[in-house]
C-alpha cells in the first residue's frame, strides 16, 4: 500500500516534518542535534523525520526546490 507523503512546517515552532501516512499513533525519538525519528508505536515502522530550528539550518529558503511527484523510502 502506498502511503501519502506529508510535508508540514510549523513556522511558530520552526519545525519541519516529513511523514508517510498517518502518524497519530507514533512517537518522536530524539536522535540528537534537533533531528527526530517518527516511529509507529505498534509496528515500529519509521513513518518520518522532524527537524527543529529548520530556518536556522537552511541558508536560503528560496534555494529549497522540490519537484513533485517524487518517491522516497525511509530506512535505517
Amino acid at each position: 500500500m502506498k502511503e501519502e507523503m506529508n510535508i508540514y512546517y510549523d513556522e511558530e515552532g520552526d519545525l519541519l516534518e516529513i511523514t508517510l501516512g498517518d502518524i497519530s499513533n507514533c512517537y518522536f525519538d530524539n536522535l540528537g542535534n534537533g533531528i527526530f525519528k517518527i516511529t509507529d508505536k505498534v509496528s515500529n515502522e519509521i513513518k518520518g523525520i522532524a527537524v527543529s530550528n529548520f530556518k536556522s539550518r537552511s541558508k536560503d529558503l528560496d534555494e529549497i526546490k522540490l519537484s513533485l511527484p517524487f518517491k522516497f523510502k525511509i530506512s535505517v
